[in-house]
């Protein structure tokens, strides 16, 4: 089968289109027929091994996984002698460990029936950053009335949870640059602050709820926009230093919050059916919408990295098989 892969850590320029053995699925493993797959962050992160953290997990040396892609997808072809929830011929999303192929092998607990409203290009792209948007508005317990803010609103994961939260009863305001301010507020924000002209200090707003998808903004300026008894939920962080990135402000928020009457949190997103089938719901209610920018051939999954990376995605981009 054709397939992009990367035999060692670095920027865009180690992927290669090859063909390689089609995979077999174990016992409680599906074969997946790729029609679509999603690019985020992570992709990035696990392609160029930074921070160095991610290694650990990952492969010290060189990638553990040589097919880059997580999210995924695509209609069933084979299943393992113990899958129960899936037949051949389904067609389905979840997470696999190397989508950029023409097929994958994806686990029975990290896989989704795919919502019948959306074509395979914007389904590929709700599993990893869908999912973590709707674990963090769990986590922050948003409930109706609550005032949310969103920073990252116009990527990812913060057009999901703009979208979540808002179908909760939430005030969202978002945090994204004036040429994305339109796409926030389609997508539910009654708000959006320009991070390029202020600041989300400035105007002196407190929220109930901040929920932290992008930058590094300092922790005590992120409580002093947040209420007394309020929730902030660090997602993620980009930047920092190569060895553990924007983690340090994780760690520090945990430390602090039994001390302080904020709560003050952080998780590891977890990639679980029962999500994919939450989301599922959310989408054929309406309730939730991938916001699709892109889509581009197996042979530029490249590109399509370099133009998520380089900030200029509205929203989601996607690999098409």
């Amino acid at each position: 089968m054709r397939a992009i892969t990367q035999h060692r850590y670095g920027g865009t320029e180690t992927l290669q289109l090859t063909e390689i053995e089609t995979p077999t699925p174990g016992p409680d493993e599906v074969l997946v027929r790729v029609r679509a797959a999603g690019v985020d962050r992570g992709t990035w992160h696990l392609m160029a091994g930074r921070p160095y953290a991610v290694r650990l997990a990952f492969g010290l040396r060189r990638p553990k996984f040589p097919v880059p892609g997580r999210d995924v997808a695509g209609v069933v072809e084979r299943v393992g002698a113990e899958v129960t929830s899936f037949a051949v011929g389904d067609e389905v999303i979840g997470t696999a460990d190397g989508s950029f192929a023409e097929v994958a092998v994806v686990p029975e607990r990290r896989l989704g029936h795919k919502p019948a409203s959306l074509s395979f290009e914007e389904a590929a792209v709700l599993p990893i950053s869908g999912g973590t948007a709707l674990q963090a508005v769990r986590l922050a317990r948003v409930g109706p009335g609550d005032r949310v803010l969103v920073i990252g609103a116009s990527g990812g994961v913060g057009s999901y949870a703009v979208q979540v939260a808002a179908a909760r009863g939430a005030e969202v305001t978002g945090v994204a640059s004036a040429a994305k301010a339109d796409l926030v507020r389609a997508l539910g924000a009654v708000d959006v602050i320009d991070h390029d002209r202020e600041e989300i200090d400035d105007a002196g707003r407190r929220w109930d709820v901040i929920i932290d998808v992008a930058g590094l903004r300092p922790l005590r300026l992120l409580r002093r926009c947040l209420e007394r008894e309020g929730t902030l939920v660090i997602v993620g962080g980009e930047g920092g230093d190569r060895s553990i990135g924007g983690i340090q402000r994780q760690l520090v928020a945990m430390v602090l919050s039994p001390f302080t009457h904020q709560r003050l949190t952080s998780f590891m997103a977890k990639e679980t059916a029962a999500d994919l089938a939450e989301l599922a719901d959310l989408v054929d209610r309406g309730v939730v919408r991938p916001v699709l920018e892109r889509t581009y051939a197996l042979d530029e999954a490249a590109k399509a990295i370099d133009h998520l990376v380089a900030g200029h995605a509205r929203g989601k981009v996607a690999v098409s098989l």
